[in-house]
């Protein structure tokens, strides 16, 4: 019954566990579920589908194949850039969390 008044009184924080969840549906779950949703919004809308396949099209054909790789590298290392941003705010985070623990171990 204890721990339960501390959860509702904010005693006990949930949030370094919490965080854990949220750091993993946002690092591994947003990328999914976007590709996941480009995929469902190309099937259930035709337009949309013939507007992909047409630009992918005349994308092929207006670029150099140098140029496309290039542009592949660039997006693997901004996806990258923004998972390690993430991480880091998530650490951050944590951080503050831990010295906020370990301050009031000095305040008797």
């Amino acid at each position: 019954m204890q721990h339960l008044e501390d959860f509702f009184s904010f005693k006990y924080f949930i949030s370094p566990y919490v965080l854990f969840i949220f750091y993993y549906m946002g690092a591994l779950g947003v990328p999914i579920a976007s590709w996941l949703f480009t995929i469902w919004v190309k099937k259930k809308y035709w337009l949309v589908a013939d507007i992909y396949t047409s630009g992918k099209k005349m994308l092929i054909t207006t670029t150099r194949k140098k140029h496309r790789v290039w542009f592949l590298l660039l997006f693997g290392f901004l996806f990258l850039w923004m998972e390690i941003m993430w991480r880091m705010m998530f650490e951050f985070l944590i951080a503050y969390l831990q010295i906020r623990d370990a301050l009031l171990v000095l305040v008797p």
